[in-house]
C-alpha cells in the first residue's frame, strides 16, 4: 500500500526489561471483573440505551456475576444522571455490587459526580485524564508538570468530597492514553496520585491503565504493565487494572498478556462491544480461561440467552463466527471434521474420561448451553458419513453400519447440493425413511407366515401392484426363508450383507430397527425396517433393500 512511510511508532516501552510474564503459560486465577457496557459500550451505540434498558441489562450484568459495574458518566447528561439515581433510590443494586461511576479531573464534574453517588453503599469514582504525547501537545497544550497537577488536583477533591460525606468511598485513577505516554512518566503521575490517596488494605485503590486506542502489539502492552506493576508505590494496596481496546484486533490477548505481566483486574464489554472497533472481549477472555481449567467466576452457562438479551437491549448484532457465542463457532460442515468429532465423542462415552478432548471443539458447547445435534454437527453439502451418522443417532437413536452411513451420507449430500440448503435433524430423517425405509416401488410383501419341520418355511405373499402371489421357500432361519421365496419368484442371485438390529425404545413393547444390504454384482443396495417384532423388522428391511435394487 501507499503512504505507509506517514506513519510511526507511537508507544513507548519501558527504560528496563520487562520480560518475567513471557515465562508464565496461563492465566492461573480469575482477575477483579468490572463490566463498561453501561458506559464505554451505551456511549457507541447509534441509539445510545434508555433508563428502563439500562436497568434491565444492569440485571443481566449481575446475574452473569459481575462484582464492579460502571453504570456511567452521570455529570455528561441527564439521562445518566437519571440512571444512577434510579438504581440507587429503587434499590437495584445488591448488596456485594460497586457501582463505578466516571468523572474526567475536572471540579465541577467532580461535584456533580458526587452529587449523583449520594445513598449509595459501594461506589468506586473513577477520574481520569490524558497523558499522552500526542494529548499533551495537540489537546491541552500543557507540560508534563501542567498535566500532572491536573491528575493531583482531581486525586485530592475525591479524597476532600468523600471525607466531607462522610463515606469509604473507594477512587480509581486513569492515565487516559496510557499506552501513548512515556511508561516514566506514566509511572509519576500515578505514584502521585496514590500518594495523596494512600490506599489501605481494606480500602484499595485501582490504578487503570488502558490502551484508549491500542497503538502496539500485546507484548508491548505487557511490558508497559510490568513496569508499572513492579515500580507503583503503594503497590501491595493498589489494584492494577487493564482497559484494553481492540483497534488492532488484539485486545482479547492484550488482556491475556497484562494479566501474566502482574494486572488484577479487567475493564470490558459483553462481546467487545465500544468506541471503535470496541472494548476488551470480557465473554472471550472469560471463556478462554475456563478452557484452561480456570473459573472465571462468571457465569456464561446459558450463552445463548445472553447473546440474544445483548441483542435486544443494544441492537448489536453477535457475529456467527464471535468466539463461544456465535451461532456457528461449534459448527462442522466438513465431512472429516464431522467425522473426527463424532468418533471423538464415542471414545469420550466409551473411556468414561470426565475430562475434555474432542478434535475441533475447544470447549463442551454444552457448557455454553448449545446442542451438539442442532450447533454442532451441520448438515449441507460439504459433510460426509461421520457427521449425518451422528445426528440420527443422537437426535433419532439410528446407528447404521458403518457402509450404509456412506449411503445415506450420499443421499443427504445430494439433496443438500440441489436444494442449496443445510439439512435439519427432521430433514434428514425424512430422507433416510424415503430411501432406505419406504421404498416400495416394485413390490411389498402382504402376509407372511413360518412353519417349522426341518428349517423353516416361509409362506410369503408377494403384492405386485393388483398382483398377489404366494411363494413358498425354505431357509435356515426365518429371514432367511423369506429371502429364498424373494430370489425365487424374482428369479434373483445376491447375497445380504450387513446386517445389523438394535432397538429404538425401551419396554415391553420396544420398538426395533433392522438394516441390512443386498450385494449383487459388486454393488451394495441398502434398506432399513422398524417394527416391535425383530423379524418383522428384518423383512421389511430387506423389501426397502431389494426395491433399492430394482429402483437403481
Amino acid at each position: 500500500m501507499e503512504n505507509s512511510s506517514k506513519y510511526r511508532k507511537q508507544y513507548f516501552l519501558p527504560p528496563e526489561r520487562c520480560m518475567d510474564w513471557a515465562e508464565k503459560d496461563s492465566v492461573e486465577q480469575a482477575p477483579v471483573w468490572c463490566s463498561v457496557d453501561l458506559r464505554d459500550g451505551n456511549q457507541a451505540l447509534i441509539e445510545p440505551m434508555s433508563l428502563e434498558t439500562k436497568v434491565e441489562f444492569f440485571n443481566l450484568l449481575v446475574e452473569i456475576g459481575f462484582k464492579e459495574i460502571e453504570v456511567g458518566f452521570p455529570a455528561a447528561s441527564e439521562t445518566e444522571y437519571d440512571f444512577l439515581r434510579a438504581l440507587i433510590e429503587r434499590n437495584l443494586i445488591p448488596e456485594d455490587v460497586t457501582i463505578q461511576v466516571l468523572t474526567q479531573a475536572r471540579e465541577h464534574i467532580i461535584r456533580k459526580t458526587f452529587e449523583a453517588i449520594r445513598g449509595a453503599k459501594n461506589v468506586i469514582v473513577h477520574v481520569y485524564n490524558s497523558t499522552s504525547v500526542a494529548q499533551r501537545e495537540q489537546v491541552f497544550r500543557k507540560s508534563k508538570a501542567e498535566i500532572l497537577k491536573i491528575a493531583t488536583d482531581g486525586a485530592e477533591l475525591l479524597k476532600k468530597l468523600t471525607e466531607e460525606a462522610g463515606e469509604n468511598y473507594r477512587f480509581e485513577y486513569s492515565p487516559e492514553s496510557f499506552t501513548g505516554t512515556e511508561p516514566e512518566y506514566a509511572l509519576e503521575v500515578c505514584n502521585a496520585v496514590l500518594d495523596i490517596w494512600q490506599p489501605t488494605a481494606d480500602r484499595k485503590a485501582i490504578i487503570n491503565l488502558p490502551a484508549t486506542v491500542e497503538n502496539g502489539m500485546p507484548h508491548v502492552y505487557a511490558q508497559q504493565i510490568e513496569y508499572m506493576h513492579k515500580h507503583l508505590r503503594h503497590r501491595e494496596n493498589t489494584v492494577i487494572s487493564l482497559h484494553p481496546h481492540n483497534d488492532r484486533g488484539c485486545g482479547v490477548a492484550a488482556c491475556e498478556m497484562g494479566l501474566l505481566a502482574g494486572a488484577d483486574r479487567i475493564e470490558g464489554t459483553l462481546f467487545g462491544n465500544g468506541e471503535r472497533t470496541g472494548n476488551a472481549d470480557v465473554v472471550t477472555v472469560a471463556m478462554n480461561m475456563f478452557s484452561q481449567g480456570v473459573d472465571p467466576k462468571l457465569n456464561f452457562a446459558n450463552m445463548p440467552y445472553i447473546a440474544a438479551l445483548y441483542k435486544t437491549f443494544t441492537g448489536m448484532e453477535v457475529s456467527p463466527r464471535q468466539p463461544y457465542a456465535g451461532e456457528l463457532v461449534f459448527a462442522a460442515f466438513s465431512g472429516s471434521h464431522q467425522d473426527a468429532i463424532a468418533k471423538g465423542m464415542h471414545f469420550r462415552e466409551n473411556k468414561q474420561d470426565p475430562t475434555w478432548d474432542v478434535p475441533y471443539l475447544p470447549i463442551d458447547p454444552k457448557d455454553v448451553g448449545r446442542e451438539y445435534d442442532s450447533d454442532v454437527i451441520r448438515i449441507n453439502s460439504q459433510s460426509g458419513k461421520g457427521g449425518v451418522g451422528y445426528v440420527l443417532e443422537q437426535v433419532y437413536g439410528i446407528k447404521m453400519p458403518l457402509k450404509m452411513k456412506e449411503a445415506m451420507g450420499y443421499a443427504a449430500k445430494h439433496v443438500s447440493d440441489v436444494e442449496h440448503k443445510e439439512l435439519k435433524a427432521p430433514e434428514l430423517y425424512d430422507i433416510f425413511e424415503k430411501e432406505f425405509v419406504f421404498p416400495r416401488e416394485k413390490f411389498d410383501i402382504g402376509e407372511c407366515h413360518y412353519r417349522q419341520v426341518d428349517g423353516i418355511t416361509a409362506i410369503v405373499e408377494i403384492v405386485e401392484g393388483e398382483k398377489h402371489t404366494t411363494v413358498e421357500a425354505t431357509g435356515n432361519g426365518r429371514l432367511d426363508a423369506v429371502s429364498n421365496a424373494l430370489k425365487k419368484h424374482f428369479g434373483l442371485s445376491y447375497t445380504i450383507t450387513g446386517y445389523e438390529q438394535h432397538a429404538l425404545t425401551s419396554g415391553s413393547f420396544a420398538q426395533a430397527i433392522s438394516y441390512l444390504g443386498v450385494e449383487k454384482d459388486g454393488v451394495v443396495y441398502w434398506g432399513a425396517g422398524e417394527h416391535t417384532d425383530i423379524i418383522r423388522a428384518s423383512v421389511a428391511a430387506l423389501v426397502a433393500a431389494l426395491n433399492n435394487y430394482f429402483r437403481k
